[in-house]
This record gives structure tokens, sequence and C-alpha cells, in this order.
């Protein structure tokens, strides 16, 4: 089986630092300075804004408007449009070292998806990978409860020599994931159901502990899982990182 280094707490209380680690881990995977590697762990609150926010019109009041509800806003690593990250969520950062990534984005996009479903259907959720109509963020691979909630959304970032693919699970409190996200898409002109948005807690006993747990034993029945760690060598290499993720507007 193929090893992979499994990395559980956050090192940083600073969202955009802790983007800027996972992106160190990504360079030092694709160089094969370090193994594959694994993190999954419950950030701070922050706004993960993506490529197709940066450019409308309405994004520096979009960065505002989740600033003063009390979220870090930050640019992701990967994927397209905001989504929202807090203390009943888990993010999730997979670097997987690959020659040829362009090669191999729909096989890890399903690959992930299905990890996710099978861990949250171990917990008892009707889950089901696919877009349901009028999530926030929407993709192809997000995982949903029973076709009508979003639980999970991913996205996926290639360099030179591997792939990186990032996410969230709402555990609890879909809410608290509205809050923010319904006057940021009214300022970035996005249609979106707010309805839509679920958690695993409301569809099954469930916390962040467990949903994490469940998720590392469906990785484990397919890859060899060994526990590491994040330096301070490799965060102190990534502050000059961060200010990449930190939204620069007028």
């Amino acid at each position: 089986m193929r090893p992979i280094q499994i990395l559980r707490d956050p090192v940083t209380t600073d969202p955009a630092l802790d983007t800027a680690v996972s992106r160190t881990l990504l360079l030092d995977v694709a160089a094969g300075k370090i193994p594959e590697s694994f993190r999954i762990f419950s950030p701070n609150r922050n706004v993960a804004f993506g490529r197709q926010d940066r450019p409308r019109t309405g994004y520096p009041a979009a960065v505002r408007a989740v600033t003063d509800l009390g979220f870090i806003p930050v640019e992701r690593l990967a994927g397209g449009k905001a989504a929202v990250f807090h203390e009943d969520t888990l993010s999730f950062s997979w670097a997987i070292p690959d020659p040829s990534p362009q090669d191999r984005i729909h096989v890890r996009f399903e690959e992930i998806a299905s990890i996710i479903t099978e861990a949250l259907r171990s917990l008892g959720v009707d889950a089901r990978v696919g877009e349901v109509p009028g999530e926030y963020c929407p993709g192809d691979y997000s995982v949903n409860a029973g076709g009508s909630r979003k639980l999970m959304g991913v996205g996926q970032r290639l360099v030179r020599g591997a792939a990186h693919i990032g996410g969230v699970i709402v555990v609890a409190d879909p809410d608290l994931v509205n809050r923010p996200l319904i006057p940021a898409y009214r300022h970035l002109e996005y249609d979106w159901d707010p309805a839509t948005t679920g958690a695993v807690a409301d569809h099954a006993p469930a916390t962040t502990a467990g949903v994490a747990e469940a998720v590392l034993a469906e990785l484990g029945r397919r890859y060899e899982l060994q526990r590491g760690s994040i330096g301070p060598d490799l965060v102190a290499r990534s502050v000059e990182l961060a200010a990449e993720h930190r939204p620069s507007i007028a």
C-alpha cells in the first residue's frame, strides 16, 4: 500500500499562513523533499475566496462584509468560488506527488469524493456525490446528504510534479456557513440557495473529531497511514507566501 503521512493539528491561528503552509507542503511534495501528505483539522473562522471571485467588481465589498462579521478573508489555494470554514467544519488538504498531474484531475476528484462519501455513510449519513442545484461553490464532486444539502466541497491545484486537493466538510452549524456567504455572494452577484447548505450533524450524530476519524479510517483502507508533523522550518518558509493569500483590496 502507498504510504501517506497524516497531519492532524493546525499549526497557526492565521488562516492565510495556514493556507501558505499547505502550499509549502505541496511544493515540498512536488520536489520530493517530503512524502505524500494529508492534513485534516478544524480551522479558525475564515472565508476562502477563489479565482472566480477576485475579478468581480463586488469582490472588495464581499471581503469587507465577511470581515465585519468576524471571518478572516483569505485567497484559497484551490477551487473557484468563496467557501466558509469555522470551528465546526473540517479543513482537509492532500498533497500528492505526480509527474503528470494534469492527466489525473478527475481520478483524484473521484477518489476524494468516494473517500468522504464512504466515511459519512459509515456514520449513518445518506451521502452522495454530486452538485445540489443552488449550492454555494458548486461542483460535480461535492458530497451531499440525500441529494438536497451540500456537506463537502472540494477544489484542486496543480504544480509541476504534484497536485493539491483541498476542501471543507461542514460537521455542524450550517447557518454559520451562510452568515458570511449571504452578503458575500450578494456582492459577488452569484445566484444560490442558502437552504442547500447542510451539515453532517443534521443527518447523523457527529462531532468534528468523529468525522475526522471516519475520514482517516476510510483513507486507511486504501493507503498505509503514517503519523507526521509540520516542523517550524516549514512554517517559517511559509510566512513569505502567506502575503499572497491575504486579499489586497482598495
